[in-house]
C-alpha cells in the first residue's frame, strides 16, 4: 500500500548551512536528493519516516574539481555527471564505468553518489569503487567536518557512522596509482542489481574489493596480500574464495557468486598485465 503523502512532511533549505541546522534543531530527518531510493520505498509503503530533508537544490553539493591533491566529488554529483567530468575520468575512470552501469539514463540524471553510498546496499554499484581507491567521505554537521576513510564507514547492514545530524558532504579520491578495473555481473549490464560487483587497482599495490557477497562492500586483504607477495592468480583464487562468505538469496546463490568472483578476480589480472 502507498504511503499516503498528506502524512509526510517535506523541508527545504536554501543553503547547506541552513540544512545543517534543521538536522540539528528538527530531527529526525530523512536527507533525500535524487529520490531514487526514497521514492521506491515510499510507493510500497515501507518507508516508516515521514519527515524529510530536501537537499536537491544544494549546488554547493554538487561540485566535482581537484584541490589540494584530491580528486574532490560532491555528494550531490549525479552519475550523469560523474560520467561527463573529465577530472573523473581522468583520475578515477572506474568510477565513471561503475556510473554508466547504473539504472538507465533517468536514474543517472537523478541518482546521486552520496544516495549510493548513504543508502548503504551491498549491491550499490559505485561502493566496491570507493573501497578500491581508497576514498574518504567527507561529513558535515553543524559542529564542524569530519573524515571517515570509505573503508571504516559502515559498521552492518544499511548502517554506518553516520550521526543524525550529519550530512556527505563529499567524497575525496587520493591520486591512484596502476591500472584501474570494474566489472558488474547482474542479470543484465544495467538497470539491475548486481550480483556480484568488482573493483580492482592493480600495482602500487594492488586493491580489490567486492559488492554483493557481504552485508556491506568489502576489501579482501588476504587476496591482496598473496598478489602483493608474488602468489600466482590460481592461489589468490583460492585465497578469495575462502575469504568471502556470500549468502544465497532471491538473485542468487553463495556458490555462484563465490566461483564468479574467483572468475573475475583471473580476468582483472589478466586484462591488467
Amino acid at each position: 500500500m502507498r504511503t499516503a503523502v498528506s502524512a509526510l512532511e517535506l523541508l527545504e533549505p536554501r543553503s547547506l548551512k541552513e540544512a545543517l541546522r534543521l538536522l540539528r534543531d528538527e530531527g529526525p530527518l530523512v536527507p533525500l536528493a535524487g529520490c531514487t531510493d526514497v521514492y521506491v520505498n515510499l510507493n510500497f509503503g515501507i518507508l516508516p519516516q515521514k519527515r524529510f530533508l530536501n537537499l536537491w537544490g544544494l549546488d554547493e553539493l554538487k561540485k566535482i574539481r581537484v584541490r589540494d591533491g584530491l580528486l574532490s566529488v560532491g555528494a550531490l554529483a549525479t552519475y550523469s555527471q560523474i560520467i561527463a567530468s573529465p577530472h573523473v575520468g581522468r583520475r578515477a575512470p572506474i568510477l565513471a564505468a561503475a556510473s554508466r552501469e547504473i539504472g538507465g539514463v533517468q536514474i543517472q540524471n537523478r541518482g546521486t553518489l552520496g544516495g549510493n553510498i548513504a543508502n548503504g546496499s551491498p549491491a550499490g554499484d559505485s561502493l566496491p569503487v570507493l573501497a578500491a581507491l581508497d576514498a574518504v567521505l567527507v561529513l558535515a554537521s553543524s559542529r564542524g567536518t569530519r573524515r571517515v576513510p570509505f573503508n571504516g564507514f559502515y559498521t552492518g547492514y544499511r548502517k554506518s557512522v553516520l550521526a543524525g545530524d550529519e550530512l556527505i558532504a563529499s567524497v575525496e579520491i587520493p591520486k591512484t596509482e596502476g591500472r584501474q578495473w570494474f566489472r558488474k555481473v547482474g542479470t543484465r549490464a544495467a538497470q539491475a542489481i548486481s550480483k556480484v560487483v568488482m573493483a580492482a587497482v592493480r600495482d602500487g599495490p594492488s586493491r580489490i574489493a567486492l559488492g554483493s557477497v557481504a552485508p556491506t562492500v568489502i576489501r579482501l586483504p588476504r587476496t591482496e596480500a598473496v598478489l602483493a607477495g608474488g602468489g600466482s592468480v590460481a592461489e589468490a583464487r583460492r585465497t578469495l574464495e575462502a575469504e568471502i562468505a556470500p549468502i544465497d538469496d532471491i538473485r542468487s546463490t553463495a556458490d555462484y557468486r563465490r566461483r564468479v568472483s574467483g572468475n573475475l578476480l583471473e580476468k582483472f589480472w589478466r586484462e591488467t598485465a
